[in-house]
C-alpha cells in the first residue's frame, strides 16, 4: 500500500470515525488525533481555539452541542500526501441535532486538514458551504 492510500484509509475510517463519535457527543476520539505539542490551534466554522487547554474546552463544547448524528458524509475534493505531511479539502455533510433540537437541513461545511503522517492532525473548518 502506498502513502497515499494508507492516508485514504486513515481518513475514511479513523478520522471519519472521530468526526461520528464528536457529531454524536464523545469528544474523545477527535482529542486523540489532535497534537498535545504547542503551538497548537483549531480555526473553526463555530468557534477558534488556541493552545492545548481552550482545545479541550473547544471539543467538549462541541461535544456537549451535539447528539443523535444520522447522516455524516464526506465529499474529499482533493488529498496528497507529500512526504511526512498530507493534506484534504473536502465538504462534509451532517444531520445532526445542536442543543438537543435536529437541525431542519443538514449542515454543510467546507474542511481542510493538514496531517504530519503518523503524528498529528490540524484542521481548519472554513464554516457553511
Amino acid at each position: 500500500m502506498t502513502d497515499r492510500e494508507e492516508f485514504l484509509t486513515w481518513f475514511q475510517t479513523t478520522l471519519h470515525g472521530a468526526e461520528l463519535a464528536l457529531h454524536n457527543g464523545d469528544p474523545a476520539p477527535r482529542r486523540a488525533l489532535w497534537s498535545r505539542q504547542e503551538p497548537v490551534s483549531v480555526l473553526g466554522a463555530w468557534q477558534n481555539a488556541f493552545g492545548q487547554q481552550e482545545i479541550d474546552d473547544l471539543f467538549t463544547y462541541l461535544a456537549k452541542s451535539f447528539s443523535d448524528c444520522f447522516s455524516f458524509t464526506v465529499d474529499l475534493l482533493a488529498y496528497d500526501v507529500i512526504g511526512d505531511m498530507a493534506y484534504t479539502a473536502a465538504f462534509e455533510h451532517t444531520s445532526v441535532s445542536v442543543d438537543g433540537q435536529p437541525l431542519s437541513t443538514p449542515y454543510r461545511e467546507w474542511v481542510s486538514q493538514l496531517s504530519v503522517v503518523g503524528m498529528e492532525q490540524v484542521r481548519t473548518d472554513v464554516g457553511p458551504g
